[in-house]
């Protein structure tokens, strides 16, 4: 159910209503049928009753491996293939072992599928306008529906805690942030002398060689707003903000690249999970222009995996792939 991160953001609701809180004012009530205990809780599409203690599952795009890594009753997800290069063995293996009721885009929901699944609540986490590709009272004909979708890169933090709350999976989702967070710390005090005074630039993935341009993101996109926890600050801002991603990053012609990076200390850019460059990436690094840039001259461009982290225990990753690349800043 996934779709283009650059392309899929836009248009998302606005961050303000990311960070709207759960609601939980119906815990001590039962549902029509007499189920169990219920509550209401606040997502993209309004203030929905669900069971205070889910038993079945079914989650897509971004909640899939939010709801794999916080331990959630799932018994059916979407393909996530994206993020299969980010999962550990344990959660790659659940990932493959659950019932598909859903591919990588929000039209391929296979509705007889969710329901042989039997959920008693559906969490789907696609942006706003991909909602339009899904029947949602055909869903709701199921079990309650909870959309709580991608606005803002940064945003997966609170996202990401939306969704494991809706599924009652809170415990083993405050394991792996306290065990992030804890992480960060440590590695924001090992570059504490270091990265708050630099200024820096990032190259995303998402900049479109045949179009001449590329991916310039500021704090808070993707391949940002995981170094900025080690204190990391990646200078200017989007010239023309839009809705969700549009707000962080911008699409330059390639001969914009100095003008945008001209006052960058450190370089800084977005490669595949297995180290490799994407070819947006490369033809960016293969510029003249590029190679001209005085971070570049002075050997201070470093390279980013796991910039598509959404989950903490992927985002640890990320810490730790960042931490590899920026040490030499620590020698200068």
């Amino acid at each position: 159910m996934s779709i283009r991160r650059s392309i899929g953001l836009v248009g998302a609701v606005s961050l303000a209503l990311v960070l709207t809180g759960c609601g939980s004012s119906s815990e001590g009530g039962s549902d029509a049928a007499g189920k169990g205990k219920t509550r209401v809780f606040a997502a993209d599409n309004g203030k929905i009753t669900i069971p205070a203690d889910p038993k079945r599952v079914v989650a897509t795009g971004y909640a899939v491996p939010v709801m794999i890594e916080a331990g959630a009753p799932l018994v059916g997800i979407s393909s996530w293939k994206r993020g299969e290069p980010m999962m550990t063995k344990e959660d790659l293996a659940t990932y493959k072992k659950l019932t598909k009721v859903a591919g990588e885009q929000a039209a391929e929901t296979n509705y007889e599928a969710v329901a042989e699944a039997d959920p008693d609540l559906i969490v789907i986490g696609v942006p706003a306008p991909v909602l339009g590709d899904i029947d949602i009272e055909r869903l709701e004909s199921i079990a309650p529906v909870v959309a709580i979708g991608p606005t803002v890169p940064s945003a997966w933090r609170e996202l990401s805690h939306k969704q494991a709350d809706a599924a009652g999976a809170l415990e083993q989702f405050d394991v792996a942030k306290n065990k992030y967070e804890a992480r960060a710390a440590e590695l924001a005090k090992k570059y504490k002398d270091v990265l708050p005074q630099l200024k820096l630039g990032h190259v995303g993935a998402y900049g479109d060689a045949a179009k001449g341009t590329f991916q310039r993101e500021f704090n808070g996109s993707w391949g940002t707003n995981i170094a900025e926890d080690l204190g990391a600050k990646y200078y200017g801002k989007v010239k023309k903000p839009g809705p969700g991603s549009q707000a962080v990053s911008e699409y330059p012609s390639i001969e914009e690249l100095p003008a945008a990076f001209r006052e960058a200390d450190v370089m800084t850019y977005s490669v595949n999970a297995d180290g490799s460059i994407p070819k947006s990436v490369q033809y960016v690094l293969d510029s003249k222009l590029w190679k001209n840039l005085p971070a570049v001259k002075a050997g201070k461009a470093f390279p980013f995996r796991y910039t598509e982290a959404a989950t903490y225990g992927e985002a640890i990753q990320t810490l730790d792939a960042i931490d590899k690349s920026l040490a030499p800043l620590l020698n200068r």
